[in-house]
């Protein structure tokens, strides 16, 4: 066991090193900050603070993890081993030039996200006003990879220091924004859509629509089959998040009370767990979000307690609390829709914690590497290219022994339209991400 020496034992210390050494290297430890009793144990230990208090690894510690307060902190970065790191100490004693534990807790908690940003078109916080995106490390899990360094040093130290070693894991995740393209949308929509089609001079659109309708043509977002056989191949446990939600500018489903809807979800939760996709309009209704999970559960027959939110909209600390309140136990919300990379510079999961109520919570956070739509329509990007950026990803989060979680939707399954060659896209991604 590793026994940890601080001299103030606060709720940000407490997470911090469940984050580090609980979450991430899987060791079994202990916090104290009674003096004696550290210099008295005889096994592997470890001090954070101002000063060592023998020849035990120290790491000199920043100020962030003994407060409660939300604050404006000018950053200052060093460069450490190639990568940018920030909080850097001047303790010559310190194992090394930076406090990685106040750094991982400042990106880990989103503490940026607490003070005053510029929001993008939908209120939410953009990639490019993070500190990983401007420092250029947004494609970095940092955090692991810190967490990493100190199990060096601490392993080259206390040769007996146990570790149960994480492994990497890969887990396919599934949107369901839109069931289908053309089918079960009811009389109102179907005919907008033909005049939608009409007034654009979508000529083949409607051809298409009315070969589905007749029932010649297969929906072009009906991948499912494509799905459950290629998951079922490469043995994987995919999870999905369905819109489950009422009819709303950003949110456009099949409407939740279509029979073949409900049997379609069912029927997904024969092979698949299956969560609730937060509508848009949820994040300003909390009573919207209720109902919508009460209505999956009832078709489901089960608890709900996994969530993605639509259009990724996490606001802090409130998207969290909601779920909390909701007994979601789990979320895989956390990444940006403009930009692949480790958003909170982790590809572990760990606990929400609420820095508004100085509180770690039972919410668990999922954090995913990339989404499909992202590489698709907000960086502009071929199947080729998007390859490209997806596999150096994969290897990050596989040096590290992380998670690696990709988002993908039923639609950019199809091979068809604007998504032609994505398909294989999919198949080379799980290949890639299989290898060990």
């Amino acid at each position: 066991m590793l026994l940890i020496y601080t001299e103030k034992i606060t709720n940000r210390v407490k997470f911090t090193m469940g984050l580090y050494f609980r979450d991430i290297l899987h060791v079994k430890y202990e916090l104290t900050s009674d003096q004696q009793a550290f210099e008295a144990y005889d096994g592997p230990k470890m001090s954070y603070g101002k000063s060592p208090v023998k020849d035990e690894l120290f790491l000199a510690a920043e100020h962030i993890l003994f407060e409660r307060k939300i604050k404006h902190i000018d950053l200052n970065f060093i460069d450490f081993e190639g990568i940018p790191a920030f909080f850097p100490v001047y303790n010559k004693l310190s194992a090394l030039p930076f406090d990685p534990l106040a750094a991982g807790f400042y990106i880990v908690t989103r503490y940026e996200e607490y003070l005053p940003y510029k929001k993008d078109e939908y209120g939410r916080f953009s990639a490019k006003e993070s500190i990983a995106f401007q420092k250029g490390f947004l494609h970095k899990p940092v955090v692991n990879i810190w967490a990493t360094k100190i199990k060096k040093l601490l392993s080259e130290r206390y040769a007996n220091l146990e570790f149960n070693a994480p492994k990497y894991k890969f887990i396919p995740t599934i949107d369901i924004d839109a069931a289908w393209a053309y089918r079960e949308k009811g009389l109102f929509r179907t005919f907008g859509g033909y005049l939608n089609a009409l007034y654009h001079a979508d000529f083949k659109g409607i051809a298409e629509r009315t070969r589905v309708l007749a029932g010649t043509q297969n929906d072009p977002f009906d991948t499912y089959n494509f799905q459950l056989k290629i998951h079922r191949r490469y043995k994987l446990n995919p999870i999905y998040f369905v819109l489950f939600a009422e009819y709303g500018l950003n949110d456009k489903n099949i409407p939740f009370r279509n029979r073949k809807f409900q049997t379609l979800i069912k029927s997904l939760a024969d092979h698949a767990r299956v969560g609730i996709h937060p509508s848009f309009n949820s994040n300003f209704d909390f009573k919207r979000l209720k109902s919508e999970v009460e209505r999956l559960s009832h078709v489901l027959n089960r608890e709900i307690n996994l969530s993605r939110q639509h259009f990724l909209m996490v606001q802090l600390p409130g998207t969290y609390r909601n779920l909390v309140n909701l007994d979601i136990s789990d979320d895989y919300s956390m990444g940006f829709a403009a930009q692949p990379g480790f958003r909170a510079g982790i590809c572990s999961s760990f606990r929400f914690y609420d820095l508004d109520l100085d509180t770690e919570t039972k919410l668990r956070i999922h954090p995913f590497t990339y989404m499909e739509g992202t590489l698709k329509d907000y960086m502009n990007l071929s199947v080729n290219e998007a390859s490209a950026v997806i596999k150096p990803l994969i290897k990050e989060v596989k040096e590290v022994n992380g998670t690696f979680i990709s988002i993908w939707h039923n639609e950019s399954l199809s091979n068809a339209h604007r998504w032609q060659g994505w398909q294989q896209l999919y198949e080379e991604m799980i290949q890639e991400a299989m290898v060990k």
